[in-house]
């Protein structure tokens, strides 16, 4: 995440929104600590967002195969990072999980952003940007496990997915 210019401080509260993602067999499921909720933290002034997302995953679930920010938005008065945590089968123990199924991107005017976006149009964000950085991140490439490969391909907008 790059830093913003100078007198672009954040003024309101940073929260980081946690998916936690896993594979079960072809099919991605969404779960955490609240089952398939967002799994809401507070980020401190100085706080790496990612770092603090990956300890307390840590902490909380087990250690994560991939913790990677996805995107931002201004919601409920504070800014919203978006996380899309990867977890290996074995840490999903009793947390409920449910399949993810495809959603329509927030849509927006070309200078103004979505009104409301729906928690399932992040998740999909989420993905789609997980599969671009597993098609051209080798950092992401080398982390994630090969199963995941087919199922996210299809989350590459179609005239970018010569995955050949």
């Amino acid at each position: 995440m790059s830093r913003a210019p100078a007198g672009w401080d954040v003024d309101s509260p940073v929260q980081a929104e946690v998916f936690v993602v896993w594979l079960d067999g072809e099919t991605i499921q969404l779960t955490g600590p609240d089952g398939p909720q967002p799994w809401m933290l507070q980020l401190g002034a100085t706080d790496h967002p990612v770092e603090v997302v990956d300890r307390i995953v840590r902490d909380v679930v087990g250690p994560p195969i991939l913790v990677h920010s996805t995107s931002w938005r201004r919601d409920r008065d504070a800014v919203i990072l978006s996380f899309v945590v990867v977890i290996g089968r074995e840490l999903v123990g009793s947390m409920a999980s449910v399949p993810i199924e495809r959603a329509e991107l927030a849509r927006s005017t070309a200078t103004a952003a979505p009104r409301d976006i729906a928690t399932s149009a992040v998740v999909e964000h989420g993905l789609r940007h997980l599969a671009w950085l597993a098609k051209d991140d080798p950092v992401v490439a080398a982390e994630l496990p090969a199963p995941w490969w087919p199922l996210l391909a299809a989350y590459v907008p179609e005239p970018f997915r010569n995955l050949g």
